[in-house]
């Protein structure tokens, strides 16, 4: 009976002894630390501002401040991507009504984002350079219909020309 009180104790030192390292690393986690926690294309501070205006939640800004890079405010410092994928499977897609929303309503209004859709992949918009290459993969599973037109419109170049 006794080794049955024992058991939660037991738990609770195992989970401190396996999340220990995030903890001693204080203001920055690796980049494979961000990127479980879909902070992967989030590399600007400033990004993380933003974020803090549309997620209340402290705890999720504060992750994606410890997965950030620091940067100025002057205008040549803020990313801009050419283009961009948006990923999702397919068969997902019911669990994602704000992703189903914006490919169906708001997609059009950009030219350079493309859907893919690739079997078990989570949501994610995949950034792309001039030369569309593979810059930054962004996990958008949480992100609500407006927070996805208001990052492509931030982040993504106009079209000059149509694809």
């Amino acid at each position: 009976m006794r080794e049955m009180h024992l058991l939660p104790f037991i738990a609770l030192l195992l989970l401190l002894f396996v999340y220990s390292p995030i903890v001693a690393l204080g203001d920055q986690l690796s980049p494979k630390e961000c990127e479980n926690l879909g902070f992967t294309g989030l590399a600007l501070c400033s990004d993380c501002n933003t974020f803090a205006q549309y997620i209340k939640d402290e705890e999720l800004v504060s992750d994606c401040r410890k997965c950030c890079s620091d940067d100025t405010n002057d205008s040549s410092s803020k990313v801009s991507f050419s283009g961009a994928i948006l990923e999702v499977c397919m068969r997902k897609l019911v669990f994602y009504p704000d992703v189903v929303a914006f490919i169906e309503e708001e997609k059009d209004q950009f030219p350079s984002v493309k859907v893919q859709y690739v079997y078990a992949s989570p949501p994610k918009l995949i950034m792309l350079d001039e030369d569309g290459k593979h810059v930054e993969t962004i996990r958008i599973d949480n992100w609500k219909r407006e927070h996805i037109l208001q990052f492509l419109k931030e982040k993504v170049k106009a079209s000059s020309k149509d694809n």
